[in-house]
């Protein structure tokens, strides 16, 4: 199989050198990287352009869209796989291609594939507990008979690191071109609903990790919620809160057990701010341009 890689770009000039260079290792070789940048300030696209086998396209910051901009690169590459990989994302080895993509080759139904984000060493105790739970270091596929039990967590997937097989992402018609947030867990609810299947690798790792303020909690949490109730068709009738409790109570235990008191107090008001965001997003529509300008962390969108 040819395999394709997508970076989406913006100022990475600290970032592309190393991810290109540990791309460039991979025991299964990338056979075109496409890097689309955004108008960089910086070295980014000189950095990029130094390695052979990469070709570059820049568009306007304005022009940018997580799911149009991603397509756009896309359209650029012919392998029969296509990775997608974030600038400040790094694979954990030189086995990672070979990993994430072993899903296509053992079941033809497998058209998305996406790995474990490890925190990187400057994560704070929060966000490190937070991977650890979403991201454990095992593997499994998930169908539309896994959605009675897992709920959303069905469509759990990230173009931090992934993986796609093109015929698939051909016949659902690629990524939305003008999307909010999400365009992984969108594209992978529709081949969900297609008749496809969607691998978690945990054993192609990538360093990768964010410490959010609490402003950038809430505007990013607002988005999610904004994206979810914008596509009624696929979450609507899905239970989304079930694994996200889960999930809280999992991580204060652990700080607990730890003994960060403070952490744990902190998580506590946290959630909270999750709570109140997700809420706030479910009433978008009644919003002035000017308040979702404020909510979202994605201002180019309302434009």
């Amino acid at each position: 199989m040819k395999i394709s890689l997508v970076i989406p770009t913006l100022n990475a000039e600290r970032f592309i050198g190393p991810l290109i260079t540990r791309l460039k290792e991979q025991t299964v070789p990338i056979d075109e990287i496409v890097v689309v940048d955004s108008s960089s300030e910086d070295n980014t696209l000189a950095v990029a352009e130094k390695f052979v086998g990469v070709k570059t396209i820049s568009i306007e910051r304005k022009d940018f869209n997580h799911g149009g901009t991603r397509d756009l690169a896309i359209q650029q590459t012919t392998g029969d796989i296509i990775l997608c990989i974030t600038q400040d994302a790094l694979p954990c080895d030189e086995h990672y291609v070979e990993r994430l993509i072993a899903p296509f080759a053992e079941d033809e139904k497998v058209a998305m594939a996406s790995g474990r984000q490890v925190p990187q060493i400057d994560a704070n105790p929060i966000e490190k507990l937070t991977r650890e739970f979403n991201y454990p270091e095992i593997c499994f596929t998930r169908s539309i008979e896994d959605i009675s039990r897992l709920g959303v967590k069905t469509f759990f997937a990230s173009d931090c690191c992934s993986a796609y097989r093109r015929s698939a992402y051909v016949a659902i018609g690629g990524f939305d071109k003008h999307i909010l947030i999400n365009e992984d867990m969108k594209i992978a609810a529709q081949f969900i609903y297609g008749g496809y299947k969607i691998a978690y690798v945990g054993t192609a790792g990538v360093w990768h990790s964010h410490n959010y303020t609490l402003k950038q909690q809430f505007m990013r949490n607002f988005d999610v919620s904004v994206f979810m109730s914008q596509h009624p068709e696929l979450f609507a009738n899905v239970s989304a809160t079930s694994e996200g409790i889960k999930m809280v109570k999992w991580v204060e235990k652990k700080l607990l057990s730890q003994g960060r008191f403070f952490s744990a107090v902190y998580y506590i008001v946290e959630s909270g701010v999750k709570f109140l965001a997700n809420r706030k997003g479910r009433k978008y529509k009644v919003m002035s341009i000017e308040q979702l300008k404020k909510y979202s962390m994605h201002k180019n969108y309302w434009i």
